[in-house]
Order: C-alpha cells, then structure tokens, then sequence
C-alpha cells in the first residue's frame, strides 16, 4: 500500500531542523519524553516556545495532563538519545538521565540548550496539539549541533556565543 502523504512528507524533509526531545513529568509514573523537531520560538516578551504533538501518539495524555513540559535541545553526539525517544514504547526518562529545574519536568544531561516551561497555550490544529511554553528557566553551553534533514542526521558546526 502506498502513503498517500508521501510527496508532502518528500517536500517537508527538505527542510533541515534541529532536534530536541521534550519531556514533562504526569501526575503518577516516571517522566516521559518523545522526540520532536517542530519546536520554534515564538516570543522575547514574554519568553515563549511551542512545539507540535501528534494527537495520536501513544504519550499524549502525560502532555495532557502536565502543567509544564522541557525542552532539551540536542548536541551533535546525543543520537542515541534521539532515536531511543522517537521510538515507540521507549519514553521513559529515568531520573539518572535527566535534572529538573522549576517545573519539574525533566532536562536530559549533555543538552545544547534547554527550556524549562510552563503550558500556556494548548490549541488543536489538523492532526496535531500546538503546544506553547512560558520560558522559566534556560540554559545553554557551547558545542556542535545535531540536525535532521532528508530522514538523516547530521552534526552541525560549532556553535559559540
């Protein structure tokens, strides 16, 4: 059976992105995360980001139920960590993996930059929930980048204040 989407996702694969996993802690269990590359920012003032989910993944509820979500922007050799989260069944954050800042939702260790946030936004848009942050803390260190682009990694340059 072919996939009838298959030209549109051939056109947005031209496009290369920066991936992150985001994670958020539910009311009971571990923290879990997925892997995302739809994250943008969206405001200086107030500091805001969003991220879109899919709103048939499997982990939906925990964003559905969390006040709050991290966004921990990946460096060049955090792959692994990459393909683990975008894999379904495997998004548990184990508490050795990641630290928490404000919200609770866990940042995972090795990060580029992280976004500790707060959901301020939820809106429902096609196939996906939009889901927009209030940036509370963050962080960032210097460091080469992993990118995603054509269905395939690549690390970009170092990237220096």
């Amino acid at each position: 059976m072919t996939d009838p989407y298959k030209p549109l996702k051939n056109a947005f694969a031209r496009y290369p992105t920066g991936v992150t996993v985001v994670s958020c802690q539910p009311k009971a269990g571990p923290a879990v995360a997925l892997t995302v590359n739809s994250f943008t920012s969206v405001s200086l003032e107030p500091a805001l980001v969003l991220w879109c989910l899919e709103t048939h993944s499997s982990i939906k509820w925990a964003f559905d139920e969390s006040p709050s979500y991290a966004v921990s922007i990946l460096a060049a050799d955090q792959q692994q960590l990459s393909n683990r989260f975008a894999t379904p069944g495997q998004h548990e954050v184990k508490p050795a993996e990641g630290e928490v800042k404000l919200t609770g939702a866990p940042l995972l260790h090795g990060r580029l930059a992280g976004f500790d946030c707060d959901i301020v936004e939820r809106h429902g848009s096609g196939d996906h929930l939009i889901l927009i942050g209030h940036v509370k803390h963050f962080d960032s260190r210097e460091g080469a980048r992993l990118i995603y682009s054509g269905r395939k990694y690549l690390t970009g340059t170092l990237i220096t204040d």
